[in-house]
């Protein structure tokens, strides 16, 4: 076999296994069955679960997180009245708060579902040329009256400090503000919660569905 026909083959092979490979990628479309039998209302926000090492993150991450809900078309319960009643109900942390049972909430609260949050990851990550500021948040909605799981979503942002330097200078010099000037890492992480949220709640395909409050509910077909 000639060494052209044996690369015609080897390409020809390559060519036919990438085909596979896309025809058998699994879709990113979520199951919205369940969503859309339910339909909630209202939602509760609970205050997330912390699993990265800043103390600061599940309280600097809630006061991000309402609005889009809001946006999506849900009544979202107040977070920091729904924390300081929790609280005073002898449920000091967040892990306690989960742990409540759906028909304590349903009595209590009349919410129609629950928004479980989970941070994964949060905060400056430090190194030599550069930081990188990284949120990393999955989140659960569950039916209240039937304890059904309604969505589940995930999603992480990173934003590099030389994202942008062309040269070893600029990026040392970047690396070296990012670490003396520590009071900014609160903006940069919220403002990259905000982004998270964006991503997350109303991406196409595994987002929130439009909610009942949405002006655009019962015309969009996704609903």
């Amino acid at each position: 076999m000639s060494s052209k026909r044996v690369v015609s083959s080897g390409l020809l092979l390559w060519a036919v296994m990438a085909c596979v490979g896309c025809a058998t990628k699994p879709s990113s479309s979520f199951d919205y069955s369940e969503f859309r039998a339910q339909m909630p209302r209202s939602i509760l926000v609970l205050p997330p679960l912390n699993e990265s090492v800043e103390v600061d993150a599940p309280y600097s991450y809630l006061t991000t997180v309402s609005r889009p809900i809001a946006e999506r078309g849900y009544y979202v319960f107040p977070v920091s009245i729904v924390d300081a009643f929790m609280k005073d109900n002898g449920l000091p942390s967040a892990g306690e708060m989960h742990g409540v049972s759906l028909s304590r909430i349903e009595e209590l609260i009349g919410a129609d579902a629950v928004l479980y949050l989970t941070i994964a990851d949060w905060g400056q990550k430090y190194q030599v040329l550069n930081s990188q500021t990284v949120v990393s948040v999955e989140g659960r909605l569950v039916d209240v009256p039937s304890g059904t799981t309604l969505w589940t979503g995930d999603v992480k942002v990173v934003r590099d400090s030389s994202d942008g330097d062309s040269n070893l200078a600029e990026m040392l010099v970047g690396a070296v503000v990012a670490q003396i000037v520590r009071t900014t890492v609160l903006d940069h992480t919220r403002s990259l919660a905000r982004q998270a949220n964006r991503r997350m709640f109303f991406n196409e395909g595994d987002g929130l569905l439009v909610g009942p409050l949405h002006p655009e509910f019962g015309t969009t077909g996704d609903d």
